[in-house]
């Protein structure tokens, strides 16, 4: 059985201002601003080579100071998750899922080459830190403390091999709509020249170098008037994937909801997942299977296609308003803003904030 470390406290003797913190939840935007503190525990391998986990703290955020050697800025070992904290009306603040989250970061840890953190020192992580910034956690509509959990390779050596020394961190940032302003449907970019994962690559797994590879596309769409991108399987059809940073559903008129199946390329988002459990609550035949784009096409022609949206722990829900590419374009069939998606949020919104009733026992307290 792994030994719970405790979690010791250092705090920042140069805290923003309440006038500060005020100023920033006024109009938190996302991942522009930060809390004050920051949660660490050190990795560290042995001469006998066995290695553990230590020294959890609670720490003031600020600079990392990193050898230049450091196995991270030479060979891109590290990876991250994302979820969010939400303050429910009794003042009690929540986060959702984070047993999932805490799995996944072990999955990318695997096929990272980096040691698993314990379920229940990821979990202490967040409520450490959480308890220490609580006041940095908004209370607006939508808005939430994003929380980033994230790992990397410290050991100054440049031999290709796994690193001996690894830092694990969570910063928090308080989150407003990821688009900004008000919900709208999103325009999609078809990425006909990058992939953003491959067969036997990094595609499951939450690590950096898969969103790196995103971003030529990514630019590519910004100067398409759209905001996001979408990734094919070029030797499978050209399936469809997913966009940089979501899953992709599409709502059938028969009452089908498709969504790509996982692949070993497609991220196991926690969303995406959640979605599913909601959709087949709701009646929904949902069908993780192969879409192509000749079908989502096709399928909007003939109407059988009703909605298309994306979900992320960002973003959360978002519909997809139209899909561009070079020299054609499907629009929504749903004017972007369609029935089953705007439910669905709805309710996974009224979960995470505390307005509808958890049955699943996917919240868990954090302060």
């Amino acid at each position: 059985m792994t030994e719970t470390l405790e979690f010791t406290q250092q705090r920042s003797d140069r805290p923003k201002s309440a006038e500060e913190r005020a100023a920033i939840l006024a109009n938190p935007g996302f991942g522009k601003h930060f809390t004050d503190h920051t949660a660490v525990v050190d990795y560290k391998v042995d001469a006998d080579g066995s290695g553990g986990w230590s020294n959890a703290r609670i720490e003031p955020y600020g600079p990392i100071m990193m050898d230049p050697a450091a196995a991270v800025l030479h060979y891109g070992q590290e990876i991250f998750e994302g979820l969010k904290a939400y303050q429910h009306d009794d003042g009690s603040v929540w986060t959702f899922r984070a047993e999932a989250n805490a799995a996944r970061l072990n999955t990318s840890a695997r096929r990272l080459a980096l040691p698993e953190l314990p379920e229940e020192t990821f979990i202490e992580s967040l409520r450490q830190l959480v308890a220490a910034d609580k006041a940095w956690v908004p209370t607006g509509d939508g808005e939430a403390l994003y929380l980033r959990p994230f790992m990397i390779a410290t050991e100054a050596f440049l031999g290709v091999r796994p690193a001996h020394e690894v830092s694990y961190r969570v910063i928090a940032s308080p989150a407003g709509n990821y688009w900004g302003g008000e919900l709208k449907p999103v325009s999609i970019w078809l990425s006909d020249r990058y992939s953003r994962a491959g067969e036997g690559g990094t595609g499951e797994a939450k690590c950096g170098g898969n969103y790196a590879a995103s971003l030529a596309a990514q630019l590519e769409a910004e100067a398409n008037g759209c905001q996001q991108v979408l990734f094919l399987d070029k030797f499978n059809d050209n399936a469809i994937e997913e966009l940089g940073g979501m899953n992709v559903f599409f709502v059938f008129k028969d009452g089908s909801l498709v969504t790509p199946e996982l692949n070993g390329h497609i991220l196991h988002g926690v969303t995406r997942s959640s979605v599913i459990e909601l959709a087949k609550d709701r009646g929904l035949d949902v069908q993780e299977r192969k879409i192509t784009i000749d079908e989502w096409r096709d399928g909007v022609a003939a109407g059988d296609i009703t909605e298309a949206f994306a979900c992320g722990t960002a973003a959360v829900i978002t519909p997809i308003g139209e899909l561009k590419a070079d020299g054609w374009s499907i629009a929504s069939p749903s004017a972007g803003s369609g029935e089953v998606a705007m439910s669905i949020r709805q309710e996974l919104l009224g979960i995470q904030t505390g307005a509808v009733e958890d049955s699943r026992g996917w919240l868990t307290r954090l302060a």
